[in-house]
């Protein structure tokens, strides 16, 4: 591909994801159980609507598409920072441990100890922070490579899995109240939990934007950053605990959704190259999109049942992640 049609791919999915992300947030909003015309919710958002519509949009279906917004923004950034960082287009919150880190700890505040249960997004940060560091530290030998990183981050994701799984069987009484949340899921969201993740989300978010630059730089590789004068060992960690706190924001609320930070990145790097300025920009409203979608396929599609989300997109995601690998000539 050369400049010009890279140039004008960019300039494609800069106009398309928005307008996409806008269609799918209408679409969760008006599809459901009962469905809505585009008239009956301009209606609602007038405040002409009749009370029924009202409660079913703004009461149910508002908040779980921002929500859902935030959630997929959120593990779409942390997947496209730690594949930058890695070096590895295979890097995720969920294979290098940080995911099961902010899980472990949102499960210890739900079944251990429940009276903590209103810090549950500070809880997953945290546990996500400290299962970074831990990362780091062992990963740490006169530097942290990327290869280490993430030998040292499956080791610790394993490990982390056998503790949640040891709490799930000594509190087996209190299991059915996390499965919905282990399975990935945004059923009963409402604007409670969009103000319990926001402040966090928002925050990961916008210092993304500053990530940018070393992000980018890093991309040069080691030896040629600290040429130019980069940190290379301080920019790492810090991209490694913003991602940390974007993956927590979104698994305080959303449970385990997986393959977002994997999938949205991985596409978005085969359309618009690894320039970060467009693509984080582009993986945050993409991922924010195929969640939404997702999401509304999920509750809609299987009724009476209401499939978690995570489910849905382990299902869909890898067979267009093995499509992905196998165009790019990697299997």
């Amino acid at each position: 591909m050369n400049k010009q049609q890279r140039l004008f791919r960019r300039k494609l999915l800069c106009i398309a994801t928005p307008l996409l992300l806008l269609a799918v947030a209408f679409h969760g909003i008006a599809y459901g159980s009962v469905s809505l015309s585009l008239q009956e919710v301009w209606t609602v958002f007038t405040a002409t609507g009749p009370p029924a519509h009202e409660k079913i949009v703004m009461n149910l279906r508002v908040p779980r598409v921002l929500v859902g917004m935030l959630t997929g923004a959120c593990l779409a950034a942390a997947g496209a920072l730690l594949q930058g960082v890695m070096k590895n287009p295979l890097a995720d919150p969920g294979i290098i441990g940080v995911s099961a880190g902010g899980g472990l700890a949102a499960i210890m505040a739900m079944i251990v100890f429940p009276q903590l249960s209103y810090l549950l997004p500070a809880l997953a940060f945290l546990g996500a922070l400290i299962t970074s560091v831990v990362i780091y530290a062992l990963a740490w030998n006169k530097g942290a490579s990327p290869l280490k990183i993430i030998l040292a981050g499956v080791a610790i994701n394993a490990l982390l899995g056998a503790v949640t799984n040891g709490l799930m069987v000594t509190y087996s009484d209190r299991v059915q109240a996390v499965l919905p949340w282990l399975a990935g899921g945004l059923s009963g969201r409402s604007w409670h939990h969009l103000q319990f993740m926001a402040p966090y989300a928002i925050t990961g978010l916008a210092l993304s934007v500053l990530a940018i630059k070393p992000a980018n730089l890093l991309l040069l590789g080691d030896d040629a950053a600290k040429l130019l004068g980069q940190k290379v060992e301080v920019q790492r960690l810090l991209l490694i605990l913003l991602s940390s706190l974007l993956a927590g924001a979104a698994v305080s609320v959303a449970g385990l959704v997986g393959f977002v930070g994997l999938v949205v990145p991985h596409a978005i790097r085969l359309l618009a190259g690894e320039d970060y300025r467009f693509l984080l920009p582009l993986s945050i409203v993409g991922g924010a999109a195929l969640v939404v979608l997702a999401d509304t396929i999920a509750r809609s599609w299987f009724d009476p049942i209401e499939l978690p989300v995570g489910i849905l997109l382990a299902g869909l995601g890898a067979p267009f992640f093995l499509f992905l690998l196998k165009k790019r000539g990697i299997v």
